[in-house]
């Protein structure tokens, strides 16, 4: 079965391999470098304790945007979501030691509400660290993007979907864990439930999230978010070259 016709079906499409080992080693050294962005990062509080996480909307030409830009990930997003995408946000995640993850939602839960009309919206979910069920790793319910969007509620600290809807969808589809290495990325559908666990390790478990939204579902207003823009896609090798 061809990529696509997964994305379509299962409402995700897991790479392996998709950036190098030095490309990734060149990532964590920017992100143990970086001062701004350690300072940027900033907490937030779960169900199941806390996480820290940076997030910016506009794509540069620095080291993230190499990645977040990278034809590795725009032209398969492209493909999945049938349009030109353009960057709507990324963020680096930081699971440390002891922290929490987060309960059952959908993207688009949040998104509907910055004017973007339609769910024709998607994110490349890189792995900097090794992921496990042990520190958290990612989890989905193969297919749940079928159900359409949920409304969020304040649930505890943080916003869940439906949770009784959630139970039944629970019951009639796989839940897949996304164990991956460092390098490895997940696609996957902005109406996709998806959730993750504390991380019970002794280490981190960071990646680096990106997120695209279509040409044609631009937002009918202005928002705080991003708009569309362009979208200077970087070549294969600009990582390394960078």
């Amino acid at each position: 079965m061809d990529d696509i016709t997964l994305f379509n079906q299962n409402g995700f499409v897991f790479l392996k391999k998709l950036f190098t080992r030095q490309e990734i080693e060149k990532l964590k050294q920017q992100i143990d470098s970086d001062q701004d962005k350690i300072s940027d990062a900033r907490e937030t509080q779960s169900s199941t304790g806390k996480l820290s996480l940076t997030l910016w909307n506009h794509s540069s030409d620095d080291l993230y945007s190499k990645f977040s830009t990278n034809e590795r990930i725009v032209k398969p997003m492209q493909e999945f979501l049938k349009d030109e995408v353009y960057h709507y946000h990324s963020k680096i995640v930081w699971k440390k030691p002891g922290e929490g993850g987060f309960d059952w939602h959908q993207d688009y839960g949040y998104w509907y509400h910055n004017a973007c009309l339609f769910p024709d919206m998607g994110s490349c979910f890189i792995m900097i660290d090794k992921s496990t069920k042990e520190n958290g790793c990612l989890k989905v319910l193969s297919g749940s993007h079928h159900a359409g969007r949920m409304d969020h509620h304040q649930d505890s600290r943080e916003q869940t979907g439906d949770r009784e809807r959630i139970k039944k969808l629970e019951k009639r589809l796989e839940c897949v864990y996304i164990e991956a290495d460092p390098g490895d990325a997940l696609f996957f559908h902005c109406n996709l439930l998806h959730a993750s666990d504390r991380n019970n390790t002794n280490g981190s478990r960071r990646v680096l999230i990106s997120c695209f939204n279509t040409k044609k579902n631009n937002p009918y207003k202005e928002i705080a978010h991003a708009s569309y823009t362009p979208l200077n896609i970087s070549k294969y090798n600009s990582i390394l070259e960078y």
